[in-house]
């Protein structure tokens, strides 16, 4: 595992269950959102290599992370979300756009 690296708030707590000892800070602002953007990364690519529903999970998390930095809940975010699905529809049907002419 490489480190420093930004963990779920109760992994200190895992840790120490453990027997071990976590040593931490805590990060806000620009610095918080960068951590939040390599983390949607990482977990992402965790998601490509596995296929896993608890990487799907891991994602939205972060997911719910990053609209709650920016202001906005999980209601509010699901709210854009349903909107754009009208508007646009969703990635469901596998729909390929090969050119517009």
């Amino acid at each position: 595992m490489k480190y420093p690296k930004l963990v779920r708030d109760r992994v200190p707590e895992v840790i120490a269950q453990s027997g071990k000892k976590a040593q931490v800070r805590f990060v806000k602002g620009q610095e918080l959102l960068d951590q939040l953007k390599d983390k949607l990364k990482e977990e992402v690519d965790e998601f490509l290599s596995d296929e896993a529903i608890e990487e799907l999970a891991d994602i939205l998390e972060v997911v719910y992370a990053l609209s709650h930095y920016l202001g906005v809940d999980q209601r509010q975010l699901d709210e854009f979300r349903k909107l754009k699905a009208q508007e646009r529809g969703t990635f469901k049907d596998g729909v390929i756009l090969e050119k517009v002419l």
